[in-house]
């Protein structure tokens, strides 16, 4: 049941749909997607606060499951925002939508902080705000539709988020949604959530107490203050146990000495160790407990990065504790820049302490390096991608800088190559590369240039293959071309066509492959590979083709 929310947002709004909205709001592309990769993780946050509580949850469950929500709305963006009035409704929907999620100033706090970080403007960002929170709503009504929509499903699935909001949400932006400090509003709200998901799905005989939203916080001191008197209360119950013990013991060891009479004016006085029995056995299981050795953290902290072509790098990693999450976010943001890395770090207690958070600094210019990939595991450090190349030296540089304790090993085409002298110019010939891309059919729906989900895995292992000719010294240089059905007017084909071929681009981009080896050319409905009088024909028609380049 579990899904990554931000992961099938993001998934939706994609590149040519941010191409068109941005058009539409006044801002680049690029920065339309930067926005929208803060504030759907901050949504998300607020969302979880909402659903804390009883109330919020019943609440913020109507609003997905309502009539005003759009199931669909993941296949049908494309279709909204190149129009007037679709993106009209689609805007009116986010703003009637947000308001369950958070408070309209709330939101709009939000929105300035994040354009403050962004450059965009705060009405742009808020408008994007907007679209984020109805997709968001429309893919969990979806998601919840397909699995029976039952009201405790809700604030379950949003306790599985928690490791993107601890990643990406911060201490600004949980302040403009009223949650206070990232840390104390992430500590206390999984286990509201879980609670809240309990009670809607086996709820008690009289009604539970409310589970209080974070900005109620000091409400939760009555439960510590009730649970410290009760502690002092056990504390004299398991003194008397231990006294009344002591008590038997001696009247015991008396009894060697005296006669059957007197043992048995000694048995009264072994009641209260009877009757004490459990309370005594809880204070020594506790003792016990308590002197136990605690069992070492058994998993190596972890980090993988990989670079793409503008040396931005994705960063993946597991730590040991919160300071530590915090202690590596930091370092980022203040060697790379708050807005130069994406990051999806997870905490977990039973990790060993990340000894190479101390050598981000050596590190460093591998993450700006273009095509670069890195992987880590306590002290075992993989280079591969570019970072593997032998030319650039890599490997030799970061064993003499990391030093003693450290094992530097470098993996893949180029790696390979390096270590076997031979060249991978069969492998890499650009007419077989060209015709393998032709394999991956990619044919968009009509007046559509969103990328066809069956083509992506030919796509991505296509991808694979121009990046490994790339690290080996073989570069293929491919021309992307585009075209159309002979439906519409032949101008408005070239632009569909162009689009089409800059998706595929840009999805090539996106996985590694260098951008100065491809170009994107729109044909419009030149050279028809097949009859345009059928549906079928048509189809086949809006289409791409691959040319090597010499």
């Amino acid at each position: 049941m579990s899904i990554n929310l931000n992961q099938l947002v993001q998934g939706a709004l994609t590149e040519s749909v941010l191409q068109h909205i941005a058009g539409r709001i006044g801002c680049a592309p690029e920065s339309a997607k930067r926005v929208v990769s803060l504030c759907a993780p901050a949504l998300i946050g607020a969302m979880m606060n909402k659903a804390s509580s009883l109330e919020g949850a019943r609440n913020l469950f109507a609003a997905v499951m309502s009539p005003a929500t759009n199931a669909l709305i993941a296949e049908e963006l494309p279709h909204f925002v190149v129009q007037d009035e679709g993106f009209r409704t689609l805007v009116e929907n986010g703003a009637k939508l947000d308001q369950a999620v958070a408070s309209h100033d709330s939101l709009n706090v939000l929105a300035e902080r994040i354009a403050e970080y962004t450059g965009v403007a705060a009405s742009a960002t808020r408008t994007l705000a907007g679209v984020v929170c109805a997709t968001m709503l429309g893919v969990l009504k979806r998601h919840l539709s397909q699995h029976n929509g039952r009201p405790d499903q809700l604030p379950a699935l949003l306790g599985h988020q928690l490791p993107v909001v601890r990643a990406n949400m911060t201490d600004a932006f949980a302040r403009a949604l009223g949650l206070g400090p990232v840390g104390a509003f992430l500590a206390g709200v999984a286990s509201r959530l879980k609670a809240v998901s309990a009670h809607l799905e086996h709820p008690a005989t009289q009604e539970a107490a409310e589970f209080p939203l974070q900005s109620e916080a000091p409400a939760a001191e009555q439960p510590a203050e009730k649970e410290n008197a009760c502690r002092k209360k056990w504390w004299w119950v398991a003194l008397a146990a231990a006294l009344a013990l002591l008590a038997a013991l001696l009247g015991r060891g008396c009894s060697t000495t005296q006669s059957g009479t007197s043992e048995q004016e000694a048995a009264p006085a072994a009641k209260p160790e009877a009757a004490s029995g459990p309370v005594a056995d809880t204070a020594v299981s506790a003792s016990v407990e308590a002197s136990a050795p605690v069992a070492a953290p058994a998993t190596d902290s972890a980090m993988s990065f990989l670079v793409d072509t503008s040396g931005v790098p994705t960063l993946t990693a597991t730590v040991s504790s919160e300071a530590e999450r915090q202690r590596l976010i930091d370092a980022l943001a203040a060697k790379l820049g708050v807005d130069k890395f994406h990051a999806n770090i997870t905490v977990d207690p039973d990790t060993k302490p990340a000894a190479w958070i101390g050598k981000l600094d050596e590190l460093l210019p591998v993450m700006a390096l273009p095509g670069a990939q890195v992987r880590i595991a306590g002290e075992q450090v993989e280079l591969s991608g570019r970072a593997a190349d032998a030319t650039l030296g890599w490997a030799d540089k970061l064993k003499a800088s990391f030093g003693d304790g450290w094992t530097i090993t470098a993996s893949g085409a180029a790696a390979a190559q390096a270590a076997s002298g031979t060249q991978t110019t069969g492998a890499c010939a650009a007419g077989d590369i060209a015709n393998k891309l032709k394999l991956a059919r990619v044919n968009f729906g009509f007046a559509s240039n969103t990328l066809p989900r069956v083509a992506l895995a030919s796509l991505a292992e296509s991808a694979k293959s121009l990046k490994d000719c790339h690290a080996a010294g073989t570069p293929i240089k491919l021309q992307i071309g585009g075209y159309t059905d002979n439906t519409g007017a032949s101008a408005l084909n070239v632009g569909l066509s162009r689009k089409r071929a800059q998706a595929v681009r840009t999805y090539l981009i996106r996985h590694g492959v260098p951008a100065d080896t491809l170009t994107a050319e729109g044909f419009g409905d030149a050279s028809p590979v097949a009859d345009n009088a059928t549906a079928a024909g048509r189809s086949a028609n809006r289409r791409i083709e691959f040319k090597a380049l010499s």
